[in-house]
């Protein structure tokens, strides 16, 4: 009889120990503690309700109905508001009107720049150049703290493998260890090493977790898989963010073990904050706590009260929070330790930006005019772009183009501003974009002649073209015909040396809810392109798309392919930048493109199964792993990209064909720029795992240098690998390595062949 209550008391004790510990470690936590003993219920609610700024226009914000609520204290944080003058006024409200006088948040989706836009964040991993992604970050944060916004929710660490799924725009990619140090960069860059300085934001990771393996690519679909693939394969990023301090994480719409993220107590509370440490708060995904009715786990009473127990603490337009929960309380289905647990951590982030100290922080009125779309900030801008662009064929050296000569710039994005920013540009004055045919122009110089026509419309299908075309990113669609708009083309590209066509898709045919069947170019775009083909005249095909796509025939017809994502406000500038060689194009896939959308999910580092294709002409073997119609092998692997130089790779070393427990060995291999243009070289090491107690990887990445080399330079690249780097979930969810035989791979891409090994003793 003693014995179990003995355990019990230790257990008790336990507990109360790490809940004082967590208030120790809070310096807020007394001040925080204050305020809650002040608040009613209802104010209480309020902090934890994130309403979209709604109906509030300057001028107007003190009749509206989100600034009621405010001054009744019952809103938190706004999101959607942009501008100083609007901001302060509406923090005036808080300030002044209601009772408490607790500032607001103001967020935004800062995702990839504020009015001075990089690309999309999949180019941005294209760079492969951490500094420069934490740079572009740091400058986000510059910018929209210069306008009022004191929290962004960014970075999207998503893993997918499916670029049917749209939102694969809006991540890193499909590996682990390039999302986890992108994610590191992207945190420190928004909130920088002192929080309470006026150009650092709150950060945001999302969407926690495993969104971006939706069932069949679809957005918003149900996502089921084994516990050991999900701490593996994508876990990392979202726990390299939360090791990094990042101070807020946003739950994601899909269920886990059949219990949505939003309302899972295993993944917000045991996982995030238990094993992982983490401190900040919880918000929820746009209507995210409504939604959990739709899946089926209750009514709107119920799923508010399970998502506040499962450590959602802030409600992103639901208002289940504000209008359910004090019944919920009343009726003993929420605590009071409950809620003040979820308050307390939004006052701390209050506390932590320094808002109980100066409301009105975010608020001068003279910082937008000297920080924001700055020439500074647009010329780092163009950098950034022209380095996320990937080569992906230059036959017969046709790029870089000649600065003389005629061009025939064709196609419907040829000289579209709007769209040049991409996908969840939502502070971008997109009329201020640079559009291709000006940047072309700007950089060719006055020996060239520059001819332009549209050649096409976007998609034959209006309805469909009227879908993809929405949030302000239009292209009118020509009054012509078809054949109109080709036989212009046409003409003009007789009277040119070369064609450049801009084809692919426009800024919202990839992003949130835009998942497809189809990852080819629209085939009123492949019926231009092969008329242009068949004039003779050299093609330049310049591809823009949000997304992996399946362009194997234009792969085998068209010279020359170059990747350029949606590169931003610089984009003309920084397209032409590359197109004519002022910069050598240096970016690497992080995401593979298919042959085919049959092969997808596609990804480099998959497994083998009992039986693999043995040939390495990818050539067909009946009763083998493969296809009866296209081979194995992706059009374009991971961590692919050319140059206008050439790299040759050789000598790889190690210093020690064993590594002990604690030690190192390093890895070092000789590349050589063999080409006549100096040139950036992303040089990838990937680790196999031979044997394991799970079956592992065919290979991973486990280290990336990207390096200048001047023509005929030679360097030599070094790596170290320690045990860290050889440990992994087993059956047991234990993260650890087990002595063995692993291979060592360092090349240009995810195919790298110069391979060593080593025991791990």
């Amino acid at each position: 009889m003693n014995r179990p209550i003995l355990t019990f008391t230790i257990i008790l004790t336990f507990g109360l120990a790490s809940a004082q510990s967590q208030k120790t470690n809070n310096p807020f936590q007394t001040k925080v503690d204050s305020i809650l003993k002040l608040m009613t219920l209802e104010e209480k609610l309020g902090q934890l309700n994130l309403p979209s700024s709604g109906d509030i226009t300057t001028g107007a914000s003190q009749s509206s109905n989100v600034a009621k609520n405010i001054e009744e204290g019952k809103v938190g944080g706004l999101f959607n508001i942009k501008t100083v003058a609007k901001i302060r006024e509406v923090q005036q409200i808080a300030m002044e009107k209601s009772r408490m006088k607790i500032p607001l948040l103001f967020g935004m989706d800062v995702i990839h720049g504020y009015e001075t836009t990089f690309p999309i964040p999949l180019g941005l991993s294209a760079t492969w150049d951490m500094d420069m992604i934490e740079k572009t970050a740091r400058m986000a944060a510059q910018e929209a703290t210069a306008d009022g916004i004191n929290w962004t929710f960014s970075p999207m660490t998503d893993i997918s493998r499916d670029p049917r799924w749209g939102r694969v725009s809006e991540g890193s990619g499909e590996d682990v260890y390039l999302g986890s140090r992108i994610a590191e960069a992207m945190v420190k860059g928004y909130q920088g090493d002192d929080l309470t300085l006026n150009n650092t934001m709150l950060a945001c990771v999302k969407h926690f977790a495993l969104y971006g393996a939706p069932d069949a690519g679809r957005d918003y679909n149900t996502v089921d898989m084994s516990k050991i693939r999900m701490y593996n394969e994508y876990l990392g990023p979202y726990k390299a963010a939360v090791d990094a301090g990042v101070a807020s994480v946003m739950a994601a719409f899909n269920e886990i073990d059949g219990v949505p993220a939003t309302g899972n107590k295993w993944l917000l509370t045991d996982l995030l904050r238990e094993d992982w440490g983490f401190n900040g708060f919880v918000v929820t995904d746009y209507t995210g706590i409504e939604e959990m009715m739709y899946h089926g786990i209750g009514d709107f009473q119920e799923v508010s009260a399970r998502a506040l127990k499962a450590g959602s603490d802030m409600d992103m337009v639901s208002e289940g929070f504000l209008t359910t929960l004090k019944k919920s309380y009343e009726e003993g289905k929420v605590s009071m330790a409950d809620i003040d647990t979820a308050v307390g951590r939004i006052l701390t982030a209050k506390y932590q930006i320094g808002l109980f100290d100066d409301p009105y922080k975010y608020c001068d009125l003279d910082r937008p005019a000297k920080e924001i779309f700055t020439p500074e900030n647009r010329a780092f801008a163009r950098k950034v772009s022209s380095e996320s662009m990937v080569l992906l064929k230059n036959d017969n050296n046709l790029l870089p183009l000649k600065k003389s000569g005629t061009i025939a710039l064709i196609g419907p994005l040829s000289n579209d501003a709007l769209n040049m920013a991409g996908t969840w540009s939502v502070a971008t004055k997109q009329e201020k974009s640079s559009p291709l045919l000006e940047g072309l122009k700007t950089v060719a110089g006055k020996n060239v002649t520059i001819l332009q026509a549209k050649g096409s419309n976007v998609d034959y299908d209006l309805d469909y073209e009227k879908r993809v075309t929405m949030l302000g990113k239009e292209i009118p669609r020509d009054g012509r015909t078809d054949k109109q708009l080709l036989d212009e083309a046409l003409a003009i590209a007789k009277k040119a040396d070369v064609i450049v066509a801009a084809l692919g898709e426009t800024a919202e045919m990839s992003g949130e809810s835009s998942s497809v069947t189809n990852l080819q170019i629209p085939q009123v775009q492949k019926d231009l392109l092969n008329a242009l083909l068949k004039t003779g005249k050299p093609v330049v095909l310049v591809l823009f798309t949000g997304r992996p796509l399946a362009i194997t025939e234009e792969d085998e017809n068209v010279p020359a392919i170059l990747n350029v994502w949606f590169p931003g406000s610089e984009a003309g500038l920084a397209i032409s930048d590359v197109l004519f060689g002022d910069v050598n194009p240096s970016g690497k896939l992080t995401a593979t493109f298919p042959m085919n959308v049959g092969q997808v999910p596609i990804f480099y580092n998959h497994k083998n199964t009992g039986r693999p294709l043995g040939n390495k002409e990818g050539k067909f073997e009946k009763f083998k792993s493969n296809y009866l119609d296209v081979r194995n092998e992706p059009l374009y692997p991971f961590g692919y990209g050319l140059s206008y130089t050439t790299f040759a790779y050789g000598n790889l070393k190690l210093t020690s064909n064993t590594l002990n427990a604690n030690g190192t060995i390093e890895a070092s291999v000789e590349v050589t720029n063999s080409g006549t243009y100096d040139g950036k070289e992303v040089v990838q090491l990937y680790i196999r795992d031979v044997v394991g107690s799970v079956t592992r990887p065919v290979k991973e990445l486990k280290g990336f240098q990207k390096v200048l080399l001047k023509k005929g330079e030679t360097k030599t690249i070094s790596f170290s690998i320690s045990e860290e780097d050889l440990k992994f979930y087993n059956n047991s969810l234990e993260f650890k390595a087990e002595p063995g035989t692993f291979q060592v791979f360092i090349g240009t891409d995810s195919n790298a062949e110069l391979m060593q090994e080593f025991e791990l003793k």
